[in-house]
């Protein structure tokens, strides 16, 4: 595999002490092992490919999953766990401005959609994933940024939406105490365990048939006569079609047309003991509701069912045993700027994984461009729980030649390179030092 970070970002130490790996064993899946065929071969055992997985296995097509690492290794087994709109980080005004007023709407339409379904399997399978939160919060760290909620606030009520404006003098009623000054809630969305989510979707694709593989790099994707060859470790994988599920972890050469069309960036994450009743009074943060604040390099946070308390945010650019200190030290200093009635409470655990991001700022979901049978899932900009589901089920009706059910936008289609190849790491700096005067 030829990937543009050093080994270290993508060995055990980012993954050290994540606390979803204590709520939920995993699953023991066999390794490939030998010559096989299947119908569909999915590279990536993550939200998108299980998703992907348990949709074809249940339209009776053979498929199978390789996962490089573990069940739940990858960014599906560590991230915070918010079930959310989003996969783009492009404004609506942006969107249509970029791509029309259809496939901006359609792309709309399927953040919802996309919500929807991770509830209908949660329902439909009986997944117990410790689901809270009615909707998202964003909180503003501004008053520049409250005075936008309040004015996107009214927008939406207009138009019949529901929303809930908070205003910062009013925020401690609401449990929602910090370094804020306004809060702007939208009825769409719940946070989960997403090591819970992601194996019940797991067990409901091996029960429709799905065969799923741990330990089994995908090192090459050949295109032969009537199909591909994966080379594995111990074996090769004949399929007739192939699924590219890797987003954040991905390689520039498994397949090759990956090269520069995706940027892994770092996010960090923070679980505290359990706070007590007391603890939550002095802070004022009572509120079971998943929340983000209007930074561009944004915090993201959540007290959980166990009133263990979640706290997250992006910025790491380097992958290095001292990097991955720097940034942790950065969490908790700035866990403590904006929650300072909790500054002598402890973190127990503290990890690290990517997020992925596009060129053009939105998800790629469809055929890859010129290369029949081969296809793709990947760039949700740090919304996975959603998108990255929605986008297995798109991709399970284009792999069998069907119109997706779903919305499917135009906006998703297409993935520009970057600028710079391997070397496209180096326009983070700068762009990260303008998001931060921004902030």
């Amino acid at each position: 595999m030829r990937r543009i970070y050093p080994d270290y970002a993508y060995g055990p130490g980012p993954r050290s002490n994540c606390w979803w790996d204590e709520t939920i064993a995993a699953p023991d899946w066999p390794r490939f092992d030998g010559g096989a065929s299947a119908d569909v071969a999915i590279i990536g055992g993550g939200f998108t490919g299980l998703s992907a997985a348990l949709h074809l296995a249940e339209s009776g097509v053979q498929v199978a999953v390789l996962e490089a690492g573990t069940p739940g290794w990858g960014a599906s087994g560590r991230n915070g766990g918010f079930c959310c709109l989003g996969g783009s980080k492009l404004s609506g005004a942006a969107m249509r401005r970029f791509f029309g007023a259809e496939a901006a709407e359609t792309y709309a339409a399927s953040e919802s959609a996309a919500i929807q379904l991770v509830r209908g399997l949660l329902d439909r399978h009986g997944i117990d994933a410790d689901t809270h939160s009615h909707g998202e919060t964003q909180m503003a760290h501004s008053p520049k940024a409250a005075r936008r909620l309040e004015a996107q606030a009214d927008q939406l009520q207009k138009a019949g939406e529901a929303a809930q404006f908070v205003s910062g003098d009013q925020l401690a009623d609401h449990g929602l105490n910090g370094g804020f000054h306004a809060a702007l809630t939208t009825p769409e969305g719940f946070a989960l365990n997403p090591r819970k989510y992601l194996f019940g979707l797991a067990a409901a694709a091996r029960k429709a048939g799905a065969a799923l593989y741990q330990r089994s790099p995908a090192h090459h994707v050949r295109p032969v006569s009537g199909g591909f060859e994966i080379e594995t470790d111990t074996g090769v994988l004949r399929v007739s079609q192939v699924i590219i599920a890797t987003n954040g972890y991905s390689s520039e050469d498994v397949p090759g047309w990956l090269a520069g069309r995706y940027m892994p960036a770092q996010s960090t994450v923070m679980v505290t003991r359990p706070l007590s009743d007391a603890e939550l009074s002095a802070q004022g943060w009572f509120s079971d509701q998943m929340a983000y604040d209007t930074r561009n390099l944004l915090h993201y946070f959540r007290l959980m069912p166990d009133r263990r308390f979640l706290f997250g945010m992006r910025g790491g650019l380097r992958a290095s045993p001292r990097a991955e200190a720097a940034i942790r030290r950065k969490l908790r200093q700035d866990f403590e700027a904006m929650f300072p009635a909790w500054r002598d409470v402890a973190a127990t655990h503290c990890w690290s994984g990517m997020v992925c991001l596009s060129r053009n700022l939105v998800p790629f979901i469809g055929a890859v461009p010129d290369q029949p049978g081969l296809f793709a899932g990947l760039c949700y900009h740090g919304n996975g729980v959603a998108m990255g589901s929605y986008s297995g089920r798109l991709l399970s009706d284009l792999v069998q030649g069907r119109q997706p059910e779903l919305p499917y936008s135009t906006a998703v289609q297409k993935m520009p390179r970057f600028p710079f190849g391997r070397a496209r790491r180096i326009l983070m700096p700068p762009a990260y030092a303008a998001l931060g005067l921004m902030d």
